[in-house]
């Protein structure tokens, strides 16, 4: 029979039980360490991970008041929180064994042990350290994506972000409808998330549904639930996402894409608060906050006919349009400090940073794919630096100039557009490395630099 991978250490300072212990768990544990004294407990707890410790509680000859142990225990806990201990005592020692759980134990061995019981205690040492491991990790996780969402708009030192924010701090109070408008990648959910972070709903449910990802065969199913035996392919009873909201906030993402049948039946969802379950003859009354969000001309196909002007109406109580991240600059800086730090760490490269000519061409730059093609193209530069600067090689950042015309397309011949022109196409052909334009334009960086803010570039 295989081993089970477990990294363990025992201490203890009779040879025979270390000899006994040893002997006894290597037949089912791949990764066994003994030792006789806690001189080296610091240097080893720092240099391995053990899964689990086991630790004899009295280790000078003729003192058995279980204080070494309980000192060690606490030792070891404060250096790593996570980790599991098990106690070795004597009969007589039971009481001290029972206030060393108190103290943050997992449990103890009585020695002479019985070797099932043994075995047994330390198995089950073993399968708590690895729910610990699994908590640590999803706190680490949850950590990391709330601080991830929280952030996500929040960076607005921009008169136009900061109009928008004020807006979602006096929506956020209410329980209307809002609709949320922008480009792709501009932050709409990180926006509907907000707005649900400071509302009186905050402790509730945040439901996201992407409506363009729904198949329409599924709507009804998705959104309302279904009892068992409804259709074909119900076996059980499912929850719709609806339901799943209740008592917070549901964002119903891409509603330009909802077909105008569907957009009737979530018409008369919105109008009278209340959902009929497939199979369910029973009413269910909402306690949701509904937020919507599109990046479609939605009030432009409301005259084409293509959208509901009666469900629009009901959607955006307040509409919030995010600007498109061009016409917000003084943010990118913001958004370029916090994804390089999230990504220094994730990629473990703490000194790197961006040299000059990167960060320039970062703000300069039009982000047709805005906040989401920052994000990805500064990932790409800290996964492709080899030093502790990135540059703009390393971005790999597509130069997009404003004009692609030719010097014989030019309407008018003024020296203004011509060198813009020039400018452009130099930039261009380099990729935006800023050194190499201005040699093959025969001009200083400096120069270039003055030109660039000369034609907004």
């Amino acid at each position: 029979m295989a081993k089970q991978k477990a990294n363990i250490l025992i201490i203890d300072d009779d040879e025979d039980v270390l000899f006994s212990a040893n002997l006894l768990l290597k037949q089912k544990y791949s990764d066994i360490l003994t030792r006789s004294s806690t001189m080296e407990l610091n240097q080893l707890i720092s240099t391995h991970n053990f899964d689990l410790i086991i630790l004899d509680m009295n280790f000078r000859i003729g003192f058995n008041d279980g204080k070494e142990g309980i000192y060690w225990l606490k030792h070891i806990l404060e250096i790593k929180p996570e980790t599991v201990v098990i106690l070795m005592t004597a009969y007589g020692e039971v009481e001290l064994a029972v206030n060393a759980i108190k103290t943050g134990a997992f449990d103890f061995v009585l020695k002479p042990w019985n070797n099932e019981k043994f075995l047994a205690t330390v198995h089950a040492g073993l399968q708590h350290a690895k729910t610990k491991k699994k908590v640590k990790v999803l706190e680490k996780a949850k950590t990391a994506l709330e601080t991830e969402l929280d952030k996500g708009t929040a960076i607005a030192n921009s008169e136009l972000m900061q109009d928008v924010m004020q807006t979602v701090t006096k929506v956020s109070s209410t329980d209307a409808n809002v609709l949320i408008l922008g480009e792709n990648g501009t932050g709409k959910q990180h926006l509907a998330r907000e707005i649900h972070k400071l509302s009186k709903r905050k402790d509730g449910p945040f439901i996201h549904v992407d409506l363009g990802s729904i198949p329409e065969t599924l709507f009804e199913s998705e959104l309302f639930g279904h009892k068992k035996g409804a259709f074909t392919d119900a076996k059980e009873d499912k929850s719709g996402k609806f339901e799943l909201a209740q008592g917070g906030t549901i964002f119903l993402d891409e509603i330009g894409n909802l077909p105008l049948n569907l957009q009737s039946k979530l018409l008369t969802v919105i109008q009278d608060q209340k959902i009929n379950c497939l199979g369910d003859t029973k009413e269910q009354r909402l306690d949701v906050r509904m937020l919507f969000a599109t990046n479609a001309p939605i009030n432009e196909w409301v005259n084409t006919g293509k959208f509901r002007e009666d469900l629009l109406y009901r959607i955006k109580t307040v509409e919030i349009e995010i600007p498109p991240l061009r016409k917000r600059p003084e943010d990118i800086s913001g958004f370029v400090e916090y994804f390089l730090n999230q990504f220094k760490d994730k990629y473990n490269k703490p000194k790197l940073r961006l040299n000059k000519d990167a960060l320039y061409c970062l703000i300069k730059h039009k982000w047709p794919g805005n906040i989401r093609e920052l994000q990805h193209t500064l990932e790409r530069g800290v996964i492709l630096s080899n030093q502790d600067e990135i540059s703009i090689q390393e971005l790999k950042l597509e130069y997009r100039a404003n004009s692609t015309k030719a010097i014989d397309e030019i309407d008018n011949f003024n020296l203004h557009d011509i060198e813009k022109l020039l400018v452009e196409k130099a930039l261009e052909k380099h990729q935006g490395n800023i050194t190499k334009a201005a040699k093959d334009l025969g001009l200083t960086r400096a120069a270039l630099y003055r030109r660039m803010e000369k034609f907004n570039l």
